[in-house]
């Protein structure tokens, strides 16, 4: 079967889990022999959109170009996992028009649970007054309308989140079914 690329966008708070089941879900694509490539919002901040503000306009920007660089990608056959908050409905709109197979995934997780977690320590820089324009608290986060997926990261484990969307995609023709011989041979290597 021929792998058709595709863009899964993953988009949540700071500390939902984005990044995390970004590459768990890597790694299982490679397992499965598809190529797969993963953008993170703070990797290509760093170094696409150097330079870039977090205002509403450079925020969308930074969505876009994430967009580009994923749209070329999966049109040449690469599964692309996109990690980024990406805020604002309009721009993941605007990317979705662009990219031919693209999937939204809503990492869920109360903004409680992801300050309790705090994995780069930027909800203790808001608290002290360090950081201001942070998406949740002191600047919007638009969630997804009509994600094809939502993971509840406070309630699920990593697995479960990247089973869903695995599931997803064999689903929808983009990657070969699995045996269940395979699937359970897959399982027990895991648990080893």
């Amino acid at each position: 079967m021929k792998i058709n690329g595709f863009t899964i966008w993953l988009t949540g708070l700071s500390g939902a889990g984005k990044t995390t089941i970004a590459e768990k879900l890597c790694l299982a694509l490679n397992k499965r022999q598809v190529p797969c490539e993963t953008l993170d919002g703070d990797v290509i901040r760093e170094n696409l959109s150097k330079g870039l503000t977090f205002s509403r306009e450079d925020r969308d920007i930074n969505v876009l170009r994430i967009g580009f660089v994923a749209a070329l990608l999966s049109r040449n056959g690469v599964g692309v996992i996109v990690s980024a908050i990406s805020p604002y409905q309009e721009a993941r709109q605007q990317v979705r028009a662009k990219i031919k197979n693209f999937i939204e995934v809503y990492i869920k997780c109360p903004i409680e649970e992801c300050e309790r977690r705090d994995v780069k320590g930027l909800y203790k820089k808001v608290r002290s007054g360090a950081l201001t324009g942070f998406t949740g608290i002191s600047d919007p986060y638009e969630e997804p309308r009509h994600p094809e997926i939502i993971c509840f990261t406070d309630t699920e484990t990593v697995e479960i989140s990247v089973n869903k969307i695995i599931s997803y995609l064999e689903e929808a023709g983009y990657l070969p079914t699995l045996p269940l011989m395979d699937t359970l041979q897959d399982k027990s290597i895991n648990e080893a």
